[in-house]
């Protein structure tokens, strides 16, 4: 992503100020702005995506789509010699049939270079405004509809997290990953009153020292009673860095007045509690702030950092089950904390700039307190990440189902219509270098074959049997060239499955016994030999980073993201 500004500025340099505002008139076709979006979408593509592809094939591929709205209407690329606008490269044409009459050109023009992204914008757009001018059923669609064709054609040759995000969509997106502004309060109607009932760490609210409990009387001296709770939310929330002033009554019956400055805010993604001497950590997902959450809970369940703790923390339990990812940087940031040295993920990408060797390099916030991950089927991405990264370290016990197995890796990019351009850029490998992806983490121990399955698992590993072992060592071997079918035999000893209430006392059984816990940890093995991968930049990681780098939400934009096209980024 760090190429992107040059890149947007390039594309458009010469078309100053002419963005035409899609809203301004929906349902007009803006020859300008398609250009832009293509050109910008083009050029970002052409050099990031996983398989080499050139600017004209993709181009060619969104025109089509384009064209795939009106089945009268056909694109074609003509060799050089064929067409009646040619050039060295070919010519673009656009024909409309009729009836049984023979399909007539409607546009044709010389063809640009193979990878020249802007000249293939404009042509692109000169092109649709002819189909536009032709086709009824174009001008029925309108050009939200024109742009999304475009993509979806081009994309149904690629991976199916790589997608366009249209302009709405990309907006709420953007609040679900980067946050939104407001005070970091959970309101609750209580007696017909409005009661704070949490306060997010970090937050607005809790630097103003709100408490749980107290009475929302009024916000900026206009009172709130007879209010709703939409309505109470819509004048909480504001522009990141306007105040709002709240009167609040304590447990003491007095007012107090406060007054605080808007943040974004991401969404609280983890919630901590302990019980039985056991620390467990349940991630809902990897947004900007979570990496710097995990440690806050870490190390306030160790005392705080200052003196031994009050009630002594046998071990973690990370409950990633349900966990679709987030961004990666967040979960090798959490990886990290956790670490002392060591490989945490790898990314291979055609793109430099896609290449990482993750690396921790820093201190165990934990001082070497046993881990478990709960992990499900319902476990993806940037979650499957943090697992096997603990996993392979022997850092961890991964207790639960296979994973989903999503290992792909998205960049971002901003378009002119204020829509996003997702796109695949990289495959993660494991610290032991087999892919995430299609394989998804196998458990050490295994609980999706039922409570009597589990405590005979449990029961061997008390005997110092590991009976996952054979096939713990078969996923740990398998390559990026491991064929379909042998991943599903791989996967099939601990079949994917939602998490369940035996996995939590599976997980207590093994932080309870030192001997069951040492079993279940993947053997030691030397390093993995890299012959035929590229050596990535190596991107050290440390405690310190994720304490104190990791709360800006506004650089979230910058980072890879790992979840499924199905949920927010």
């Amino acid at each position: 992503m760090k190429h992107l500004r040059p890149l947007l500025l390039l594309v458009f340099l010469g078309w100053g100020s002419a963005v035409v505002a899609a809203s301004a008139a929906p349902d007009a076709y803006h020859h300008v702005q398609f250009a832009q979006i293509a050109a910008t979408a083009l050029a970002f593509i052409a050099p990031r995506s996983l398989d080499a592809v050139p600017v004209r094939q993709l181009a060619l591929w969104g025109l089509q789509g384009v064209a795939s709205l009106d089945p009268r209407l056909t694109v074609e690329h003509r060799a050089p010699g064929r067409g009646t606008a040619d050039s060295k490269a070919g010519s673009l044409v656009l024909l409309l049939s009729s009836g049984s009459a023979a399909a007539r050109e409607i546009f044709a023009r010389p063809a640009p270079t193979d990878d020249d992204a802007i000249s293939w914008g404009s042509e692109g757009a000169a092109l649709t405004q002819a189909a536009w001018d032709a086709s009824d059923p174009l001008r029925r669609a309108g050009q939200m509809r024109i742009v999304a064709a475009f993509f979806d054609e081009i994309f149904t040759h690629f991976d199916p997290y790589s997608r366009y995000v249209p302009p709405a969509e990309a907006a709420a997106d953007r609040i679900r990953r980067n946050g939104r502004g407001g005070i970091g309060v959970t309101v609750e109607t209580r007696a017909g009153a409005f009661v704070i009932a949490a306060v997010q760490t970090g937050g607005p609210a809790a630097e103003a020292k709100v408490v749980v409990g107290e009475r929302i009387l009024a916000v900026d001296q206009q009172t709130i009673q007879g209010a709703d709770q939409q309505a109470l939310t819509a004048l909480l929330a504001g522009p990141d860095g306007t105040q709002v002033s709240l009167t609040l009554r304590g447990r003491d019956g007095k007012p107090r007045n406060v007054t605080m400055e808007r943040a974004l805010l991401p969404p609280e993604t983890v919630f901590a509690h302990s019980q039985d001497g056991i620390l467990i950590i349940r991630v809902s997902a990897f947004v900007a702030n979570t990496a710097g959450r995990i440690a806050q809970e870490i190390i306030r369940a160790s005392g705080d950092g200052v003196g031994p703790p009050s009630a002594p923390i046998a071990g973690i339990v990370l409950d990633l089950r349900g966990n679709r990812g987030g961004l990666l940087r967040q979960a090798v940031a959490a990886a990290a904390m956790l670490l002392s040295e060591g490989s945490v993920a790898i990314t291979i990408g055609r793109d430099p700039a896609a290449a990482h060797d993750y690396r921790a390099d820093g201190r165990d916030l934990s001082s070497g307190l046993p881990v478990v991950v709960l992990v499900d089927g319902g476990t993806a991405s940037s979650a499957e990440i943090l697992a096997a990264a603990l996993a392979d370290q022997r850092r961890a016990v991964v207790v639960g189902s296979a994973t989903l197995g999503k290992g792909l890796v998205q960049t971002l990019a901003p378009l002119p219509d204020g829509g996003d351009l997702v796109l695949t850029w990289s495959r993660v490998l494991a610290p032991r270098l087999w892919p995430i992806q299609g394989l998804g983490v196998l458990p050490q121990l295994c609980t999706s074959m039922g409570a009597a399955a589990t405590a005979r698992q449990i029961e061997q590993l008390g005997e110092g049997r590991q009976p996952m072992l054979a096939a713990l060592i078969r996923h740990r071997a398998a390559r990026p060239t491991t064929p379909p079918a042998e991943v599903l035999d791989i996967r099939a000893p601990c079949p994917s499955g939602e998490g369940n209430a035996h996995d939590l006392s599976a997980a207590r059984s093994l932080l309870m016994s030192p001997s069951r816990y040492a079993t279940a940890l993947l053997p030691a093995a030397p390093p993995p030999s890299r012959l035929g991968i590229a050596a990535p930049v190596a991107r050290p990681v440390t405690a310190a980073t994720v304490t104190m780098g990791t709360g800006n939400a506004r650089s979230a934009r910058s980072q890879d993201l790992t979840t499924p096209a199905s949920v927010s980024d």
